[in-house]
This record gives C-alpha cells, structure tokens and sequence, in this order.
C-alpha cells in the first residue's frame, strides 16, 4: 500500500485501495472514546471561510472525508495550522476565489460529498462560487434542490452546465427572505445558515434540520458575531451582519462512532465502557440499542455495556413485530440502521428494519445472507431480521465495503463471526472512523490492515 505523508498537516492520506483480515470471536474489554464528529466538522470547516480573522477547531478527527476538505481549503488559500494533534487553525484572509475554476477544484470537490457546503459561505462572502456534482457515499438519491433552491431564495442567480457537471451561482448582493424548506436537509440547512449569516436584512428558515451538529454550527457562528435565534428548534431567525470574527470551537463526540462501540460491544459479548459521549447529545440512540436488548448504562457522561451472552428483541405493547426506522432529528439517524440491523442478527427475535430515507442503504445485507444471517429483503427501503441468538453463528467470508456505514457493519459483523473474513475497500471505512483498527486491536480484537 502506497501512503503519501502530508507533513505539513500530519496526516496520512490513502492512495491505494486497502483490506482489513479480521479473526472473528475476539472479546473487547477496556476504554474507548469517539472521535470529533464527522458531520459537523465538515460542517464547521467549511464556515471558517466566512471571516478574515482566525479559527481554532479542536477535536477534529484523522479520517479521509475531513482530511481532503482540509487540503482543499489549503488550495483555496486558507492559512491551516495544525498547533496539536486534532487542534488546526484557519485563517481566510486570503482566498483565491479563481481556483473554483480550475479542473483540480472540480475534480477534488466531486470527490466528496461534503464541499457542497462551500457553497454557501463563499456565495455569501464572494458572490460567486462554481460547485462541480459532489461525491460521497452511494445510498442513493441525495438531491441537491433544497441546497440551491433556497440559495436562489436569497437572490443567488443560477446556472446549470450539464455538459460539465457544475452550478455557478452569483449574486451582487443576498437579501434575507422567510424560506420553507421542502425538507429537512442537515447539509442543506447548514448551506443555508451560512449564507444567511451574511446577507442583508433577516431570514426565517422554517422545517430547518437540528440536530446537534446544526445546533454546534449555529453557536459557533454567534460566537462570530452572527445573530442568530431559535438555536435548537426547527425555525431559524437569522439577522444578517457585515462580517464575522474569529473564534475558538470544539467539535463534539460523533454519535455515530458511539452507536457503533455499542453494536460492536453486544455482537462481540464485550465489556466496554464509552467514555465521554455527551449523552445529552445522543437523543434516542440508547434507547434504540436498548430495545434490542442491549444492557446500557450511564455512568456520568460514560456508557457502559456489560458483556451478554445474549439478548432480546423487544416488541411493541400489543405483541407486534419491533419496527425500527429513521427520521430527521430528534428522530433515529440513518447512519446507525447499518449497525443496527448487524445487531439484530445476533439477537432473541425478529425486527423489522425501515430505512426511509436513503433506498440504497439495505443493499449490503446479501453479504450479512452470505455469512449466515437471516434476513427477508422486502425492498430498497425495508428488511426483516430474524435473530439467530445462539441456534447459529455467522461465518467468516470475503466482502466489499460499499460505504462508511454498512463497511462498519460488516467489520462488526466480521468481529463476531467464526472463522476469519476479509473486507475490501476499506477506504470507506477510513472515511470516516480514525484508526479503527488500532483502537479496536487494542482493546483485544484482531484486524490486520492490508
């Protein structure tokens, strides 16, 4: 595997497709604590572009998706400094808006799904900005009309080069506007915020995403000296101002890494404890691993999941069948259904699993079918798992990891599995969780990174 070192950020990037040999049936016993949050340090990266004055941003993980936005603000003309590990500085002042123009700019931003929040931060400071088809997981269809759509709202003008791939939008001046989202897009939401924060006048966002990361963003830009009201709720009231100032801010733990500990704990038979998850930001994920039968406990801002042997399958109060699906926050987020049905394949019972809102997500359950597990694939949207408890174990094969999450799920399901499995396209995988397989090794597993 060739590795190209970036000394100048300290960071290891990828190049050539990599495979993790895991030896299943390997307990976990000790002490693990999740990394910053993707999201919303893609988020939060992505609003340093709005000020001239410095940034500070702590606790930003080591993971591919995060690592190129970095390098790709670098190329716009961000100042980046890495003062420690997970601590950079980003000092804007001296943008080179000309780059959206070139073929590496567009070829870098296609490569991820996450530069299409540059859009809104440099239409607001710039008034213009050119945003290439973004990349990202395959799960399906993730439009992209909420995001410009709503900047248009503001007065963006827009043109769509379907030759090439890219929308160009430009606008001499935003003027704030009450906006109705057609849906609650994180991404989109954010995009917005961004833009607003800048343009002339207020702007009401109504069916706004807010989650925590939106919340984290929010806050963020106040301490910028943005005025922004309604933090936490489902409509925004933004007043616009000239510009912003620097600031200090500290990602949170990634929610999704800490779901993932809690799988991985229950299908291993571990004893684990999660330390340091802000558990007031975790919303239903407990409760939801808990209806699966998962043994958790909160011990200050810890979890602790004690090793079981097995555990059951709950069902609703009038006998039916457990039905666990997404929803926009406070719902259950989609990235954790992967995991969550992996889980359940080791469980007392049967549940319904409904992913409604990305219809490619389910699509690596074959590969769970290969292993042993039982699971009817009603449709792109829906599965039903039945528990095999201790009647059968799964068994140790070959697979490709389609994406960040299901690649997860299947290194859960790797670990408890009899035998020894391989997983391709671990590049995936290192998306978005830093050094998985060195935590995880040293807490008692055995992945081998190829």
């Amino acid at each position: 595997m060739e590795l190209d070192l970036n000394l100048k950020y300290g960071f290891i990037k990828l190049k050539n497709m990599s495979s993790f040999i895991i030896e299943g049936g390997h307990r976990l016993k000790g002490n693990i604590t999740p990394q910053g949050a993707k999201n919303e340090a893609l988020q939060v990266i992505c609003a340093t572009l709005l000020t001239r004055e410095r940034v500070t941003i702590e606790n930003i993980p080591d993971i591919l998706d995060v690592n190129n936005l970095i390098e790709l603000l670098h190329d716009l003309g961000v100042e980046i400094n890495k003062i420690e590990s997970g601590v950079f500085t980003f000092k804007s002042e001296n943008i080179d808006i000309s780059y959206t123009e070139t073929e590496e700019f567009r070829r870098k931003s296609a490569s991820m799904r996450g530069s299409i929040m540059l859009a809104g931060p440099l239409l607001a400071r710039f008034g213009e900005v050119v945003v290439p088809k973004p990349g990202g997981d395959k799960i399906g269809r993730r439009r992209l009309d909420t995001h410009f759509n709503s900047l248009m709202k503001l007065g963006a003008d827009l043109t769509n080069d379907e030759k090439n791939q890219l929308i160009r939008l430009s606008a001499t001046k935003l003027k704030g506007k009450y906006i109705l989202l057609d849906e609650a897009s994180v991404t989109g939401t954010a995009n917005l915020i961004m833009a607003a924060v800048l343009s002339e006048g207020e702007t009401v966002i109504y069916n706004a995403a807010c989650e925590p990361y939106i919340e984290q963003l929010s806050r963020m830009l106040v301490r910028m000296g943005a005025r922004i009201e309604g933090i936490g709720s489902n409509k925004l009231f933004i007043k616009g101002v000239t510009s912003l100032n620097g600031c200090k801010h500290r990602l949170l733990p990634d929610m999704i890494e800490t779901g993932s500990f809690i799988g991985m704990a229950a299908m291993t038979e571990s004893e684990l404890t999660i330390r340091n998850t802000s558990i007031e930001n975790l919303g239903i994920i407990p409760e939801s691993f808990r209806r699966l039968g998962i043994t958790i406990e909160q011990r200050g801002d810890d979890l602790y999941i004690p090793s079981q042997k097995s555990y059951t399958i709950d069902s609703f109060m009038d006998g039916s069948i457990l039905t666990i699906s997404d929803a926009p926050w406070p719902g259950l987020t989609p990235d954790l259904l992967s995991v969550m049905l992996v889980v359940a394949t080791k469980a007392k019972g049967s549940v319904l699993i409904h992913q409604k809102m990305f219809e490619s997500r389910l699509f690596f359950v074959d590969k769970l079918i290969d292993m042993g597990a039982q699971i009817i694939l009603c449709d792109p949207h829906r599965a039903v798992v039945i528990g095999l408890d201790e009647r059968f174990y799964l068994r140790g094969t070959t697979m490709t990891s389609p994406d960040i999450r299901a690649g997860i799920s299947l290194l859960i399901a790797a670990m408890c599995a009899d035998g020894v499995s391989t997983i391709h396209n671990i590049d995936q995988i290192d998306r978005g969780y830093q050094d998985i397989d060195k935590r995880l090794n040293e807490l008692g597993a055995s992945i081998v990174r190829k």
